[in-house]
């Protein structure tokens, strides 16, 4: 399936640059920001969104105006949270009728919740977070994780098990205090970038699909 190209406009900012892949008969939408170091048209992303809509998942893809810019500095807090908006807007003009979710992957999953922190994401139901960066490689920390008590709405964590910027027990205990409305589903043997070492006898393939299969299934249960 080819993506349609769309514009999101953020104000005095000026524009970005987003992508609709809806399957046929889609039964949900997803709002899919990138990390921090590649853009919505990384082979990464497009794996998302590719296994998503075979799954029965439509995606709405976007830049943050930094990537699509190409600058190497990320966008201040508040220009990210406002890109979340625009593009989860965006998404409910273009599907209606499609229960609404939001989340992304690393950097963007971290910019969606804290944009839901802040406001409720109008129409979101749930948000998936794919590898959620909650802290730097070798600084475990729960900082990042203290807006998370302002989320109200269900979410999952799709995260590997050896992931170095989401240590297993910390992450396990910051779920834990969430509460019944997040769900943890781990990867086994995956880092940060899903990949599993050979030794695993997993392919990153392998582990792709398992993530893919749990976000999704997440989803369509609240559909």
């Amino acid at each position: 399936m080819e993506p349609q190209p769309v514009t999101l406009a953020l104000g005095a900012e000026g524009t970005t640059s987003g992508l609709w892949l809806a399957p046929p008969k889609a039964r949900a939408t997803l709002v899919l920001a990138h990390g921090a170091g590649a853009g919505m048209a990384h082979k990464g992303m497009e794996a998302l969104a590719q296994g998503l809509a075979k799954r029965g998942v439509a995606t709405l893809r976007f830049n943050f105006l930094y990537m699509d810019r190409r600058q190497k500095r990320p966008d201040p807090p508040a220009l990210a949270h406002r890109a979340v908006r625009v593009a989860t807007q965006c998404a409910h003009e273009l599907a209606p009728a499609l229960p609404l979710f939001a989340g992304g992957r690393s950097f963007g999953a971290r910019m969606t919740s804290q944009a839901q922190a802040k406001a409720a994401l109008l129409h979101v139901r749930g948000l998936v977070f794919f590898a959620f960066p909650l802290h730097p490689a070798g600084k475990p920390s729960e900082e990042r994780a203290l807006h998370l008590q302002e989320v109200a709405l269900p979410m999952i964590f799709v995260q590997g098990d050896h992931d170095a910027l989401a240590e297993k027990p910390l992450l396990q205990s910051v779920v834990a205090n969430l509460g019944e409305r997040t769900e943890l589903h781990l990867l086994a043997h995956a880092d940060h970038s899903f990949h599993a070492p050979a030794r695993s006898g997993r392919k990153d393939s392998d582990v792709l699909d398992e993530a893919l299969d749990a976000a999704a299934a997440w989803m369509l249960a609240r559909a």
